[in-house]
Formats: structure tokens, sequence, C-alpha cells
């Protein structure tokens, strides 16, 4: 891709994301059925500029606020929650090089983004203890260069990217870095080995690193951003909190054209359609509330997130956390929920599997897998009990 993106005011950028979406959800249940990966959708998606709307105002980007940012993401995954999730690391990483970069990197790479590039990302890997154990290290090969090994999975994103960052120690059992390594470089190898029962098309599979060539001048420092106190973990999480948000919408959406255009009422409900049903109507006013809550705790830590990046203290930072805590608990059970119930609510018809409605439900189990829920309670609880503070790992 080449030239200047758009660069895009908030309301240009949420009305965009608007009309992508609607484009996206005509054939989302065919790519799900077929597992096709939405190359085109996802060019469509770059070229437009939503992709560069972090980008800082001194380096030409529109700088948009995470308010923003979280209802862009809403908004795409209602249409496709896959093509929601896949820029997901993308946004992280254009935050990571916003705090952590120097001028000549982000110089660099900021101009990759407003050019319509995409970064993957290579972070999580598969045959550890635990999701913050990390093997991948870059070793010392001579002044100013660098040799990156490792084995990555749960790389959304990375098949599509055009620059893949890469979470690895500097040194063997160093502090960790990111290696903003080329998609095509010489030892780089991606592969669509993604099997998962839903988010099919995120192509969330591996990235294999073999002896790839870094230079200094594109490592840049990631440990340290835990030092004090930050919203990079609370950005990140909101995002997730936005693509089960846009699930659950999807899902409620879907339920309520089905049956008002398909299902038969119950003979003892006595009315000519399934919608005046007075138990269906019940239940979608609860799927509602639901789903309003969750997506009204989603905007709210968006903006707790943006009070605390304009005065971020310790407890500006550990205000937002909190916040994202509760969006992210809520939207996950608004996801499953919502996923669940539209088969109650629209009927022994809905369940035929050439319609794809169960990819609601298969879509938010998948993707409310990425961080325990329960966590999220236990930090409420516990902060509600005796104050204590979510952790400053970057996952809360």
């Amino acid at each position: 891709m080449t030239g200047k993106v758009p660069v895009l005011a908030a309301a240009e950028a949420v009305a965009v994301a608007a009309e992508l979406a609607a484009i996206f959800a005509r054939d989302a249940a065919e790519r799900d059925a077929n597992r096709l990966i939405p190359l085109v959708e996802l060019d469509r998606l770059s070229e437009s500029g939503l992709l560069a709307i972090t980008v800082p105002a001194p380096y030409g980007g529109a700088d948009l606020p995470t308010e923003t940012v979280a209802e862009v993401f809403r908004l795409l995954s209602a249409g496709d929650p896959n093509i929601g999730q896949i820029p997901h690391s993308h946004f992280v990483y254009v935050n990571q090089l916003r705090l952590r970069g120097t001028d000549a990197q982000q110089k660099l790479l900021f101009a990759e983004v407003l050019a319509g590039r995409r970064f993957g990302n290579a972070q999580s890997e598969a045959n550890t203890r635990h999701v913050r154990d990390i093997r991948t290290t870059l070793t010392a090969d001579g002044p100013g260069r660098w040799r990156l090994n490792g084995r990555k999975f749960y790389a959304t994103g990375a098949l599509l990217a055009h620059r893949i960052p890469v979470l690895a120690h500097l040194g063997p059992d160093g502090p960790l870095h990111v290696a903003w390594v080329d998609r095509h470089a010489g030892g780089v190898e991606v592969i669509d080995d993604w099997n998962g029962l839903g988010q099919r098309t995120t192509a969330s599979g591996s990235v294999v690193l073999r002896d790839v060539d870094v230079p200094d001048d594109l490592i840049t420092p990631f440990a340290v951003t835990f030092e004090g106190p930050q919203t990079y973990g609370a950005f990140a999480q909101v995002l997730h909190a936005a693509i089960d948000a846009g699930i659950a919408r999807a899902a409620l959406t879907d339920a309520a054209t089905f049956v008002r255009e398909k299902s038969r009422p119950y003979p003892d409900a006595q009315v000519e359609r399934a919608a005046d049903d007075p138990l269906v109507v019940q239940a979608f006013g609860e799927i509602e509330l639901a789903v309003r809550g969750s997506e009204a705790l989603l905007a709210e830590a968006a903006r707790a997130i943006d009070r605390a990046n304009a005065d971020l203290t310790a407890a500006s930072a550990t205000a937002a956390s909190l916040a994202v805590a509760a969006a992210r608990a809520a939207t996950t059970r608004a996801a499953l929920d919502a996923g669940s119930r539209l088969f109650e609510v629209a009927g022994t018809r809905s369940a035929a599997a050439g319609l794809g409605l169960d990819r609601h439900w298969r879509n938010a189990r998948t993707h409310t897998l990425h961080d325990p829920a329960a966590w999220k309670v236990q930090h409420l609880g516990r902060w509600a009990v005796d104050g204590t503070p979510p952790p400053n790992h970057g996952q809360v």
C-alpha cells in the first residue's frame, strides 16, 4: 500500500466504522462457515484510515482518544468480531511505540501506519508455564545487531501484517523488549494453524523466528513500561471488552431479526407473532438490559483511561484499571448470555446449522477466554473490601 490514508476526526472515525461494519456483516457467517480469511476486508479497513487514528498529532496523526477507539472496535466487532480482533495488537503496539519509541523510531514506524501498513503481534507462547512466561530471545550478534529466535502462538494479525512486533528478552534472561520485524524478513515464518471453535478467521496461529537479523534501531524497551503508573494494559484490555460488546450486540440484533421474520409463536401465548409473546419480549428485555449495561461500562472504562492519560498517577491508573476490569467482566457475561439466549428467544428453527447463528456464542466463548473474567471480579472485590489496587502487570 502506498500513499497516505485519511486522517479521521472522531465523528468521522465512528461513522466510517459503522459503514464498514454493515458491509462486513453481510458475509460474516459465510466467512465463519468456510474459514475465509478476510484479507480484502482488512485492506479496506487499512485504506479507510481507521488503523491510523491513534498516531500522535506531532507525527501527522489524528491522536483520537480511547473513547473513540473503543467505539470503533465495538462497531467493527458487531459487524464481524474476527475483523475487530485482527487489528487489536496493531493498536496496542502503536501505543507501545508512542510510550517507548525514540523519535527516530516513531518517525519511521508511525509513517508506516499513516501509509496503511499494519502491525501484527508475536507475544504469547504456547508451551510455557503461563501467559507471561516468555522464552523468545534476542542474542547479540556484533555491534548494533541481534539474532532473534523463538516460537510464538496466538499471533493474531501476524499473517496479514506488514510488520510484526515480537516480544523477546534482550539477551538470555534479560529484560523484555519489542523487536519490530518485517513480516517477510529472512527467518520469519507465519503459520496459519489456528483452529479455534470460534473467531475462526483471525488467523491467530504461530510465528516461528529463526536467526532473524534485527538492528538496534528496531528494538524498543517493554519491561520498563510497568515500572510506574501506566494505562498500557488498560488500553489493551478495553479493546478486548469492545470486541465482546460488539459480539453481544450482534447476537441480540440477529436474534431480533429472526424472531420478527421467521420464528413461529408458541401456541400457549395465543399471539399471531412470536415477537408478541410476552415471554419472548421479557427475555429480549433482559438481554437488552445486560448488553446496554456492558456498553455503558465499556464507554466509562474508555473515558477513565483518557482521564488517566491526561493526569497519570498511581490513583488515576488504578481507577482506569478497575473501570476496565468492570467492563471486561460485564461484556464477557453479556456476550456469552446473548449468544446463548438467542436460541431461547428464536426457537428451534434458529438452531439450523446453515444459519450460522451459533457463531455468536462460539466467537464469544473463544474470545472471552483471552483473560479470565473471574480475575477481573477478584480485583474489583479486593478493591471494594480493602482498597487493594490491581496488579501493575499489564493484564488489567
